[in-house]
């Protein structure tokens, strides 16, 4: 990934070494662990993400040490394991930690993320919330509260509560498009409240469930 360009900062490529990814999968899959692949996650319908694509939106999102981030779509855990270990390194003071909240709607994903993370001892860097994640968190909370969100299922568009909940020059990624395939996109907001839209790359998420998702419509 280094060699084709999805990784590029040091503290990115730092995480993908230092996450173990065979932590967040079914044992039945332990042999494709580190396979460039996406893997089932039981019998949810829901997939943990193949390497690249979390490498991919680790580095869209800039996460930076000390920043605090929201993440909608918990599933395994993993994603949250490498968001945290960037903005809450474990070589680095707790006191100079940001700290990373997962939404899972799905409450067997739920409770799986949170086994994940305590295994891989990311408990204290990450809060693992059951709920809507289409709402935010805490939901339907208005002002800044997050200097990165990331969405990790295809949406129709941005949960407007997402944006609400954005800070000024945060960054939010997102698959927005179908229920089947969709694009990544970046919004940056500006210091003044603009936001700007970018487009990255086609992709394949599973639907974003909730108010504000596809369940929602």
């Amino acid at each position: 990934m280094v060699r084709e360009g999805i990784l590029r900062s040091e503290r990115c490529i730092r995480a993908m070494l230092q996450v173990k990814r065979h932590l967040f999968i079914d044992e039945r899959h332990a042999k494709w662990a580190y396979e460039d692949t996406p893997l089932p996650l039981g019998n949810t319908g829901q997939t943990i993400s193949a390497p690249h694509m979390c490498a991919y939106m680790l580095e869209a999102l800039e996460p930076q040490l000390g920043h605090n981030v929201l993440e909608v779509g918990g599933g395994s855990g993993y994603q949250a394991a490498l968001l945290a270990e960037v903005v809450a390194p474990s070589d680095t003071p707790k006191e100079m930690w940001g700290r990373v909240v997962t939404i899972e709607i799905l409450d067997p994903l739920c409770e799986l993320a949170k086994r994940n993370l305590k295994r891989a001892d990311y408990s204290d860097r990450v809060l693992v919330v059951c709920g809507d994640g289409t709402l935010g968190y805490p939901p339907l909370e208005k002002g800044g509260l997050y200097d990165r969100i990331l969405i990790t299922a295809g949406g129709p568009d941005v949960p407007p509560p997402l944006l609400e909940q954005l800070k000024r020059e945060g960054i939010l990624v997102a698959p927005v498009g179908g229920r089947f395939t969709q694009e990544l996109i970046r919004i940056r907001k500006k210091k003044s409240g603009e936001l700007i839209r970018e487009r990255l790359l086609p992709c394949r998420f599973v639907p974003l469930r909730g108010r504000f998702g596809w369940e929602g419509i």
